[in-house]
């Protein structure tokens, strides 16, 4: 339907509800829907017509469409289910089950049994989600709530939940304006006219007297009504008889567009997609065609920038009395909770001076407060944005100029001054690339800390390279750039080689955006005439050409989610504008107001939380909503900041890097951000405290600067991102004075003292032998043991005045929950004895249920009654690890004693696949949701990489163990992925390693000194900058995983009491709370569980080292006090 004809049923919708016709009305908002009325379905949920509300619904969407319809019907559908069973009509909450709530069995089989098991309750409210369930009233309005944001969210809805501004009685006037114009149009008018139909045209009768004048030849009348015209019913506006050409769509060039009608939604699947992948706009550069003013660098980014870290879900929060719904992969969405300004990031934290003027920026995608700087002289510098310590500065220098082009050489000759345009992260944030202003671009390979390694040098374009971008054409990692040369290239990112050559732009192509949108990708670029052009990955030339508002520097980019498309220019008169695009009609939908006349600069834009616009203009930072053209807000960052600024938030907006006078950048962060940046602090003001323990303090700094002289690079080969091992020549890092200097007065922090860290042992009401497993529930709120006894313990920490959040703390103890019943979750042990078993457990995402084994059949619990849901798979073979599959809860990887992996599906009863592979029982298994792998680990103390496709073995290694240390099959060996899911953590009671999963090498590596005490378990901090290592003798380390170098070291006197100290207790287990990635918990051999969190005053867990200039691995670690300082890692 054309626009002017959703227009009229905007107008007849307003012509129904002035003439009172109530249900015609909503029936037409229904059938066309165009226009969503809340106020409408918010009377229809309060008066409980369930029927009408879902009929109301069913114009809008369907309850398979995305993963915000699939939750709005299924909370509408299971208010209605727990209605009647307040009622106590029971055959209806039946028949409410199987014919409404049966469907949504297929997305989350364990919530539907959960709701089945209602039916067996007297009163639902004793479920224990369910006990604030209140009367029906408070309970349809806490609903209203959720599904007004779930429809606020849902990219279904989006411009149809406000009604278009109209007069009174637009449509009575247009008519009225038509029957004007017709009556000028009379051979014979009359004075007064008697208008009795609107079916034909208007005509008056032949006159009695004299022929009046016609108005057509009249040119004094022209298109004004005459004074016997009809009565106006409101104020005219000029008649516009034909509608305006609408340009070709831009997403109409598609090889298959979408045949949804709402191009904005994407097609992936329904709700197991995965999650939105943040996008950050471009940062515009200086055009070569003027000189005269100083402006700021090409800076872009594209929609595959940043990956979520696993696991991790922004549903909208449900009720108190709603049981959740969780769909794997629900993602960001439009957050109606983000108020604006106050959650902006507006308050300067940081002020970094970084030498010469920034000309890009960027943001880690994972690590967040790590920021990449580009200048205009050509330096690289890599801050540490928490600690304010610049890990590296890289000035410029071609690598191999014997591999330039001679143009390259000769314009290195004539201006040897080369800017940086743009730098940019890879999506995993192991590479970044550098676009120059001569010809190249480099690429750089990280390996965290300040190990930063050349990759790749490309002389990619003849002149300026103006832009750079990363995407994955065909699951293939490749570098975009475009220059001055008016080509855009794809290179691979592997090897370097070229793909593609797009040519047509008939000026310097200024910036690139790739994208996808339903399985096909493409490239959007900007050229400084203002043209812009779309391709995709087939060499066969533009598929459109529109012109940008400004037509001359102009950067285009996506909302975070891919659904909006927004651009940024300015023309060559200081112009600036920000617009949306409608990619459905190829116009612009929305010109957004508030720059200033005559812009000092090229304006740049950024993008964060799918909701808010930001672009540097006028001495500050400028705010817009997405979805209102005038501004919201500025700030101006407290002085001091450039005519137009550079800016760059970091993916979850917390932060904001702006540019601003004298060399100058200014962090601003939100609430957020500044608890971020809190646990950072100063590496200076940490080494000018006193030492915690003076003297160990001492010993251990003196044995580290013994170190240093003799630490070299890693043996291990390090390699790239696809596996690229380079020789590692001239690539040492440039380490600062400063840093030295830091590096000369570091110092192991030692904590011996309870006073010196917060830890509490958690109360124990049913004592067990010894912690054999130990997770924290992913709410971060509980945490659930596993004993040797085949008991699990759970202990939840409640909200209170004390403890707002909810979360576990170390200042609070928590309580040990049991159900109000008093059973146990208590695992089936056969005839095993169970303290010989092998005990293992795994937590569905949603903290619902536990899958548990001691040696017996598996066991399924319900977390909340504790009751035992099912049992199967009974011995021989026993499970020894159970992992749930990330995309599907129903799917479980068994590991089990006789050394095969299980592939089990719940839902079936069935073991899918069986993988043989280890030759002694399996210790360990880890999914990778974005490489699609399984990673297992065994007794044997073998690795292997599993496809999850057809559960291939792609490779596997034995686990290199130190000289005379024979593998005697007593000792676990576990996994674990890092956030990146391209690398994971290897924990065996000899070392840490830290490998790459494609190739499987080992990147990093920390061994045990055959003098120390073996490592009993390790863990990632949630955020993976930590690992937590527990050892035999009760002591904890905490490690930077960046080069596995010790940091910390907390001593069993430190929470063991005295009577204690000298016995065998020490922790078998250790987790990391998943949001707070400075707390973990330990569980002792005595039965204890004791959590951890650094004091309030530290707000970390002690200052990572500073690696050395040139080393290439930080493998060796601070000695224990006493011991001979070596060249082995050790302890």
């Amino acid at each position: 339907m054309s626009s002017l004809s959703r227009e009229l049923v905007f107008l007849i919708l307003q012509f129904l509800d002035e003439e009172k016709f109530k249900e015609t009305v909503h029936k037409l908002e229904q059938e066309s829907g165009f226009f969503f009325n809340m106020k409408y379905f918010e009377d229809e949920v309060h008066s409980g017509n369930w029927d009408e509300v879902e009929k109301y619904l069913s114009g809008f969407t369907k309850v398979d469409d995305n993963r915000y319809s699939m939750k709005i019907f299924f909370e509408i559908r299971k208010q209605k289910y727990l209605e009647a069973l307040d009622k106590h009509d029971r055959p209806k909450a039946v028949d409410i089950l199987v014919k409404d709530l049966k469907v949504f069995s297929t997305f989350n089989e364990e919530l539907f049994k959960e709701i089945t098991q209602l039916l067996t309750l007297e009163n639902f409210r004793e479920n224990e989600q369910l006990s604030k369930y209140g009367d029906t009233k408070s309970a349809r309005a806490i609903m209203l709530v959720e599904l007004k944001k779930l429809i606020e969210a849902n990219p279904l809805f989006r411009d149809k939940l406000q009604f278009p501004t109209l007069r009174n009685s637009r449509l009575r006037t247009l008519i009225n304006q038509s029957l004007n114009w017709q009556h000028q149009l009379c051979k014979n008018p009359r004075p007064n006219p008697d208008i009795k139909t609107l079916f034909v045209d208007h005509s008056c009768g032949p006159p009695n007297g004299a022929r009046a004048p016609s108005p057509v030849n009249n040119p004094l009348l022209g298109g004004i009504p005459k004074a016997g015209g009809f009565p106006p019913l409101g104020t005219h506006e000029p008649f516009q008889p034909t509608a305006s050409p609408v340009p070709t769509p831009l997403a109409g060039w598609m090889s298959s567009p979408s045949s949804v009608p709402h191009p904005a939604v994407s097609a992936g699947a329904i709700a197991l997609g995965g999650p939105s992948i943040p996008a950050a706009l471009k940062h515009p550069r200086t055009p070569p065609t003027n000189a005269a003013l100083d402006y700021p660098s090409a800076d872009s980014e594209h929609v595959s920038k940043r990956t979520r870290p696993m696991g991790i879900s922004d549903e909208v929060n449900l009720g108190v009395n709603m049981l959740p719904m969780s769909f794997p992969g629900q993602g960001h969405g439009h957050s109606p909770a983000f108020k604006a300004p106050d959650d902006l990031p507006k308050k300067v934290a940081r002020t970094l001076t970084q030498g010469s003027s920034p000309m890009s920026m960027d943001f880690h995608p994972i690590k967040q407060t790590l920021l990449l700087v580009g200048t205009n002289v050509g330096d690289i510098g890599l801050w540490e944005v928490g600690s304010r310590e610049r890990l590296v500065q890289k000035t410029f220098k071609v690598w191999d100029l014997s591999k330039c082009s001679m143009p390259l050489q000769a314009a290195l000759v004539k201006e040897p001054v080369v800017s940086v345009n743009r730098v940019i992260w890879s999506p995993d944030g192991s590479l970044f690339g550098v676009a120059y202003s001569r010809h190249i671009v480099q690429l750089y390979s990280y390996h965290g800390g300040e190990d930063m390694r050349q990759h790749l040098e490309i002389d990619a374009h003849v002149g300026g390279v103006n832009d750079i971008a990363f995407s994955t054409p065909n699951k293939l990692l490749c570098v975009i750039t475009c220059g001055d040369d008016k080509t855009i290239k794809v290179w691979d990112a592997a090897t370097g080689v070229k793909r593609h050559t797009f040519e047509g732009h008939e000026a310097p192509v200024y910036s690139v955006c790739p994208h996808y949108k339903e399985n096909i990708q493409f490239i959007f670029s900007t050229a400084l005439d203002g043209k812009i052009k779309a391709w995709l990955y087939d060499n066969m030339g533009s598929r459109v050409d529109y012109d940008a508002p400004g037509r001359w520097c102009t950067t285009m980019a996506y909302s975070a989610d891919g659904t909006r498309l927004f651009s940024c220019g300015t023309s060559k008169d200081g112009e600036s504008f920000i617009v949306e695009w409608n990619e459905s009609e190829g116009a612009v939908k929305r010109t957004y107001q508030g720059f200033h006349k005559r812009s000092l600069g090229v304006v740049q834009f950024d993008t964060t939380k799918n909701r808010y616009l930001a672009a540097g203009d006028d001495f500050s930072i400028k705010f817009w909503d997405m979805d209102t053209v005038q501004l919201l807000t500025a700030i101006d960052g407290e002085g001091g900041l450039q005519a137009s600024p550079r800016i760059r938030f970091n993916k979850e907006g917390s932060l904001l890097a702006v540019s601003g006078n004298e060399n100058v950048i200014k962090v601003m962060a939100n609430s957020d951000g500044l608890r971020l940046l809190h646990t950072f602090e100063n590496i200076s003001s940490e080494s000018s405290k006193p030492a915690i323990n003076s003297i160990a303090a001492a010993a251990a700094a003196a044995a580290t600067s013994a170190g240093l002289a003799d630490r070299s690079a890693n043996v291990v080969s390090i390699q790239g991102m696809n596996g690229d091992s380079r020789n590692m020549v001239d690539v040492k890092p440039v380490i600062t004075e400063e840093s030295n200097d830091k590096s000369k007065i570091w110092k192991l922090t030692e904590v011996s003292e309870p006073s010196q860290c917060r830890s509490l042992r958690l109360p124990e009401n049913l004592r067990v032998a010894k912690i054999s497993r130990l997770i924290f529930t992913n709410s971060g709120n509980a945490i659930l043991a596993l004993a040797s006894n085949a008991i699990h313990l759970l202990w939840k920490w409640q909200r209170n005045e004390r403890n707002a959040s909810g979360k576990a703390t170390a200042s609070l103890p928590p309580q040990q929950w049991q159900p109000a019943s008093g059973i146990l979750m208590t695992n089936d042990v056969a005839e095993t004895n169970p303290e010989e078993a092998v005990p293992c457990f795994a937590l569905s995402k949603n903290d619902s249920y536990v899958m548990s084994a001691s040696g017996g059949k598996i066991s399924l619990f319900n977390m909340m009654t504790f009751k035992t849901m099912a049992t199967f798979m009974p011995p021989p073979p026993a499970a020894t690890f159970l992992a749930f599959h990330p995309q599907d809860n129903n799917i479980i990887a068994i590991g089990m004693d006789d050394s095969t992996i299980q592939i089990y599906n719940v839902r079936v009863d069935e073991v899918k696949s069986k993988l043989k592979g280890h030759s002694k029982r399996i210790t360990g298994l880890a999914f990778s949701n974005v490489l699609n792998v399984l990673v297992s680990s065994g007794a044997d103390a073998q690795l292997c990489v599993w496809n999850t496709d057809g559960w291939e073995k792609q490779r596997s290694k034995v686990l290199p163990l130190p000289q005379g240390k024979q593998n005697t099959g007593a000792s676990d060996t576990r996994v674990q992925f890092h956030q990146d899911q391209a690398h994971f953590l290897v924990v065996h009671e000899t070392q840490l390693a830290i490998y790459e999963t494609t190739k499987l090498e080992c990147m990093k590596q920390w061994a045990v000194r055959e003098s120390l005490a073996p490592i009993t378990h390790a863990t990632f901090s949630c955020d993976s900058q930590l690992v937590y290592a527990s050892f035999m003798d009760a002591t904890v380390c905490v490690f930077s995983s960046a080069n596995l170098r010790l940091r910390c070291r907390v001593n069993p006197s430190a929470y063991l009491p005295a009577s204690l100290s000298n016995s065998n207790v020490h922790p078998l287990v250790i987790a990391a709370h998943p949001q707070e990635p400075n707390m973990f918990a330990v569980g002792l051999s005595d039965g204890g569980v004791h959590i951890f969190d650094p004091l309030e005053s530290e707000g970390k867990w002690g200052v990572a080292p500073p690696a050395e200039n040139g080393s290439a691995s930080g493998a060796v670690a601070a000695p224990s006090v006493g011991a001979p300082a070596s060249d082995q890692p050790q302890r």
